[in-house]
């Protein structure tokens, strides 16, 4: 399943919005050396209750708009 989300990093709290066409994805994690990735996987992981492996950001990897996989 492929999803747009909106990541909203450096937030103080994290926590998943649903949108009318797209996930908005509020993280703590800082924009910084792939720190807010790693924890946009961890989220959406327990999420939809798949292993880590199993989320893939398709597009977007330094930018606040990506397309995730969740397989």
């Amino acid at each position: 399943m492929k999803l747009n989300v909106r990541v909203i990093p450096n937030a103080k709290q994290d926590k998943l919005v649903q949108e009318k066409d797209r996930l908005k994805v509020y993280l703590s994690a800082k924009p910084v050396e792939g720190e807010a990735n790693r924890a946009l996987i961890e989220c959406l992981s327990q999420y939809f209750k798949v292993k880590k492996n199993r989320v893939k950001i398709i597009r977007g990897e330094k930018s606040r708009n990506k397309i995730v996989e969740v397989a």
